[in-house]
């Protein structure tokens, strides 16, 4: 019979002397794989505390990885601690109505400014070379 631990018990092995996660329901302590988990024992101590079965998906972990959980298993997690993911829902937005008078407007804007610009710069350029001749 595996012994089921709490969400708070298997948060207190959070480091690198004892490193407890949570996956697909299974308790493992990954304390001795630390230093040879590919992808570094920061990787692993990032995922406990919570259930990391999302980060072990995620990565597509092969076959053999799966098979050598087996060896740090160490019981089950009581899912009834660990809190339900809440779905997000975005604030509403207040309504815009968008005005297509203000849209024209921007449009001429993006146009004439450049325009009045480039006519600034020659006058300046034509009034500072008929000064100097």
């Amino acid at each position: 019979m595996a012994k089921v631990f709490t969400l708070e018990e298997v948060s207190k092995h959070n480091s690198s002397t004892d490193c407890w996660l949570i996956i697909n329901g299974k308790v493992y302590d990954v304390t001795k794989f630390l230093d040879d988990h590919p992808g570094g024992d920061d990787v692993l101590r990032s995922s406990t505390g919570k259930d990391a079965t999302d980060d072990f998906e995620d990565v597509g972990h092969s076959t053999t990885a799966r098979a050598m959980m087996d060896e740090y298993y160490v019981g089950d997690i009581d899912v009834n601690t660990i809190p339900k993911k809440v779905k997000y829902t975005p604030p509403k937005q207040p309504y815009y109505n968008q005005d297509k008078t203000s849209d024209f407007i921007i449009r001429i804007l993006q146009f004439l400014v450049p325009l009045v610009i480039l006519g600034l710069a020659v006058a300046v350029r034509f009034y500072t070379k008929s000064e100097s001749s």
